[in-house]
Order: C-alpha cells, then sequence, then structure tokens
C-alpha cells in the first residue's frame, strides 16, 4: 500500500541531527519526566523534550530541578526545554543544561498556564515581538548546540501573529519551530486549528512541526496533509498511551493500522513504567507520581474509578504495585 507520506527521502535536519518526518514527544510539565521519554522513546518517539526548566539559577539547585535536568543515560538526542523572559537569564540556563547533556536547547514560548505567563514567560512573551527577537539571538549565540522555539498561533485569535514570530525565529538562528494550533486565550478548548501553521509552513524554510489534537494515526496524516508541516508534536494523546508514536510511524510507512496492544502488552508497559518511576523517584514519590498515568492507562475502561479509588488507597509502592498488577492482569484474562 502506498505510504501516507514519503520517509526517509528528504530527511529533516534538527542541527545534526536527521529525522524522517520526526514524531516528538512533547514538552509537559509535570508528565514528560525522564522515566516517561525513556519509556515514549522506546516505543517510536524520534524525540522527546524534556519538561519545562526554569532559566533562575536560584533555583536550579531544587530537588525538582535536579531530577528535571538528570539526562544520564537517556538517548541522544537529549532535548531541553527552558523557559524565562530575560534574554540574559535564558542564555546561562542553555549554556548551563548544555553543560549538564543538553544536546538540543529548546525555548518555551507556547505554554499557556497563568503563573508562567503572570510573569511574562511561556506565551506571554508572544505579545512582544522585539523581545522574542532579543531573547532567540541571545540564546542562539550562547550555546553551540541547535535551538529550536515552541509557540503558540497567537496571544488570542484577533492576533495569530506566529507567522510574523516564525519568520523572527529563522533570521535569529533557530532550526526547528514546533507551532500549536491554538492561541494562549484558548488554552486548551475547542479544537486546534492548523491553517496557521500551513502558512508558517509555506512561508519559512526550517522544519515547522505541528502540535496540537494529534491523537490518532488517521489524525497525525490528515495534519500532515494539511499543513505539510516536517513533523508532528505529540502531547496529551501519549498520555497513558505511550505506543501511539509506534502506531503512527506504521501507519505513515505502509498505510495501515497497528493492532492495539494486547492487554498482557498494556500489563507489561505499565509495570515497567512503574518500576522506572520507583527507582528514579525513589519508592514514595515514585508512587505519588504514579498515580496520575495510572488514571490515565486506565481512562478508557469501563471500571477506570474504581481501579482509581482501589489504587490510591495503596501506603506503598510494592501495594501499589501489586493492585495494578492485579487489576490489569483481569483485564487481561477477560480479553
Amino acid at each position: 500500500m502506498d505510504r501516507h507520506r514519503p520517509l526517509g527521502d528528504l530527511p529533516v535536519q534538527i542541527g545534526s541531527h536527521a529525522f524522517a518526518t520526526p514524531l516528538v514527544l512533547a514538552p509537559m510539565a509535570g508528565v514528560t519526566d525522564k522515566p516517561f521519554r525513556l519509556l515514549c522513546k522506546r516505543l517510536g518517539a524520534d524525540l522527546a523534550v524534556s519538561e519545562m526548566t526554569t532559566s533562575d539559577p536560584r533555583l536550579w539547585a531544587t530537588r525538582k530541578s535536579r531530577w528535571r535536568m538528570d539526562h544520564d543515560g537517556e538517548p541522544a538526542p537529549v532535548s531541553v526545554q527552558i523557559a524565562g523572559a530575560d534574554p540574559a537569564t535564558l542564555a546561562e540556563a542553555a549554556r548551563f543544561n548544555v553543560a549538564h547533556g543538553a544536546q538540543i536547547i529548546d525555548i518555551n514560548m507556547g505554554c499557556p498556564a497563568k503563573k508562567v505567563c503572570n510573569v511574562w514567560a511561556g506565551s506571554a512573551l508572544m505579545q512582544d515581538e522585539a523581545l522574542v527577537a532579543r531573547i532567540l539571538e541571545t540564546v542562539v549565540a550562547a550555546v553551540e548546540v541547535p535551538v529550536t522555539l515552541k509557540i503558540r498561533t497567537g496571544w488570542n485569535p484577533e492576533n495569530r501573529n506566529a507567522p510574523r514570530i516564525a519568520r523572527i525565529a529563522q533570521e535569529s538562528g533557530i532550526v526547528a519551530l514546533a507551532v500549536h494550533g491554538r492561541t494562549r486565550a484558548e488554552h486548551y478548548q475547542g479544537r486546534a486549528e492548523y491553517d496557521t501553521i500551513a502558512q508558517i509552513k509555506a512561508e519559512v524554510s526550517i522544519p515547522v512541526l505541528a502540535n496540537g489534537d494529534i491523537d490518532s494515526p488517521h489524525k497525525a496524516a490528515a495534519v500532515l496533509r494539511h499543513t505539510g508541516a516536517d513533523g508532528l508534536l505529540i502531547g496529551r494523546a501519549a498520555q497513558g498511551r505511550p505506543w501511539i508514536f509506534r502506531e503512527i510511524r506504521h501507519f505513515l510507512d505502509t498505510g495501515e493500522l497497528l493492532p492495539p496492544p494486547s492487554p498482557a502488552r498494556v500489563r507489561e508497559i505499565l509495570l515497567g513504567h512503574l518500576e522506572s518511576l520507583y527507582g528514579f523517584y525513589g519508592e514514595e514519590h515514585g508512587m505519588r507520581i504514579a498515580r496520575k498515568h495510572l488514571g490515565w492507562y486506565a481512562k478508557d475502561h469501563p471500571e477506570a474509578a474504581d481501579f482509581r479509588r482501589i489504587v490510591n488507597q495503596a501506603t506503598c509502592a510494592s501495594t501499589q504495585h501489586a493492585l495494578t498488577a492485579e487489576w490489569f492482569g483481569a483485564r487481561d484474562e477477560a480479553a
């Protein structure tokens, strides 16, 4: 069967790193930690961007920052997202993260969270195009690794200035651009729109990656066709379904859908994920982090609410692991 998009003929270059239609795990605060990045890479993600890391050096020694900056043993290329509003501070953060293993620096100008925008970071920066240019030029000049940028289509529907930001990014030395198909004002409401991404792709020569509501192989192929984008960022759809990258890649390559993973395979993936969380964070904190992931893995089951109620009562990692193994094992036996 004809492929839905030619792969491998024209590799997408992000600095020295080459990809065939890159499928990227989008950065998500509180989600794309090292255990989840490693899991998604094993299951087909070409690149997995870290959680947003602060540019404030006063916070680099905190336990949370140390976890976020731990890239030991992570497969290349390691992409680290930084956030802030001051060009010099962001440049120092970029240098610091490169010294600690980052091989790609990604600048966050897409986060819509109020606490981020209130300090003029994230997508709030899109309101000041001159500041955007200063930040991008300063960070690009500060490091020798590739620098990428993530933005939204604009600040609000009346101000979709992402095409201008894209041109600024290209002129500033940004090597690839990811665009979420909503404005900051829209947060995650309604549907993503892709016309603005298509416009950006037509106006710049650097790789453009589309993001927003890409939750199936068919949707991935449709977004690529509509936008002409060079690759895709996948975020919320990977929560509880990290194998989505493999499913999309197979469909783009062959035009055929992979069968869903068996209940036994899902159980195997999930239990391995739990063990990685316990090993990375320690059992107590790892157990707390695991709760949201357990909810995502179970969300499509009719008994998901009962499962969350039962497993959230666990007071130690071994009990959480055992309850999860038992519950998903029963789903396997019933299949």
